[in-house]
């Protein structure tokens, strides 16, 4: 009986140690088995706030020396990561680009890394930082015909009116924040993919 108790336990060990390495065979990550994570926008944040203000060179400052300064916006963009692998991936990178309605303004970027443990879903929070002045030069440089088509006017005045109620509107989150043209980069071992996303808030 003890000799008979021996062996079943003997081969349920070899039959376990064959099974776990089936297991890693099987999760272990190849070019074929290597799913792109998905990446999707959660929520958004207007995480600092400090009202629309503009001002020119001309203006004197009580201190300091004079420039071109508008006010600073910071968002906050909250991302799921999904990894669908039964590996588990690293987050490398990530980047896209933010416009106020249809209008480009800026383009973000995180090199944060982090792993994301198979078949479940992390959470990535980046910050978007819009500067009045950035924000002018980009809104006129990028969209100063689309401006005018949408307005019926032209030029740095009506470039600095639609920032102003973009502005006043962000708090209430009073139009829609695109993220556009998004890719992130994930590494398993020595494989590369990247995840191509897109979202709208609200």
């Amino acid at each position: 009986m003890k000799k008979k108790l021996t062996i079943i336990l003997s081969f349920i060990i070899i039959l376990a140690v064959l099974l776990a390495g089936c297991a890693a065979m099987m999760t272990k990550p190849t070019a074929r088995n290597f799913q792109a994570p998905i990446v999707t926008l959660d929520s958004m944040e207007v995480e600092h706030f400090w009202g629309w203000w503009y001002y020119s060179n001309k203006v004197k400052p009580t201190m300091g020396k004079a420039g071109n300064y508008g006010a600073p916006l910071d968002l906050a963009f909250i991302f799921n990561v999904e990894n669908p692998n039964p590996f588990p991936v690293e987050l490398e990178s990530l980047k896209f680009t933010v416009a106020f309605e249809e209008f480009d303004l800026n383009t973000v970027s995180s090199i944060e890394t982090q792993w994301i443990p198979p078949g479940k879903t992390n959470q990535i929070r980046v910050h978007a930082m819009f500067d009045g002045r950035q924000s002018l030069l980009s809104l006129l440089v990028t969209g100063g015909f689309k401006l005018k088509e949408k307005t019926g006017a032209a030029g740095a005045g009506a470039a600095l009116k639609q920032l102003g109620k973009w502005w006043k509107a962000a708090p209430e989150y009073g139009f829609p924040i695109y993220v556009k043209e998004g890719a992130a980069v994930f590494k398993a071992d020595s494989l590369v993919k990247v995840a191509m996303f897109s979202a709208t808030f609200p």
